[in-house]
């Protein structure tokens, strides 16, 4: 079991990540109200891992914010390699993990290597559809089986 223990969105497009310590989680928005939960499709709410962000790092020898990787969701604790058809409950609400959040381009114009860093083991995190309406906030239980 592992927990939440970031939450961010970006209002628009390129916008800064803006953190958050509770946020709604709705068909409608994905996460608060950030830009991309807007499409209800595959990847309307992303995850990461803090164990996979400090390894990205630590590969590079920098200590950039998680939010250079522009997730919704940093969790503790739980291992998101290869858990694509997984279902993951997130405080009270569920979503099923669709895929791997492939690191773009975007991510070596904010740290030089981070695109590469974040490729082995799904170090980028996850893409997911959210299945049920909730609130997330800091602390909520995170549950993926096995």
């Amino acid at each position: 079991m592992g927990k939440v223990i970031g939450i961010a969105t970006r209002p628009e497009k390129r916008a800064p990540m803006e953190t958050h310590e509770a946020a709604s989680v709705t068909f409608d928005h994905g996460v608060g109200e950030d830009s991309r939960g807007l499409f209800r499709n595959h990847r309307q709410i992303t995850v990461m891992s803090i164990e996979a962000w400090n390894a990205a790092c630590e590969e590079l020898g920098v200590d950039a914010d998680w939010t250079t990787r522009r997730a919704n969701l940093l969790v503790e604790g739980i291992d998101l390699k290869n858990s694509q058809g997984k279902f993951m409950l997130i405080g009270d609400f569920q979503v099923e993990i669709t895929g791997e959040l492939e690191p773009c381009n975007r991510m070596d114009e904010q740290v030089p290597g981070l695109t590469n860093a974040l490729k082995p083991d799904w170090r980028g995190g996850v893409t997911c559809r959210l299945l049920s309406e909730g609130e997330v906030k800091l602390g909520d239980e995170v549950m993926l089986p096995h």
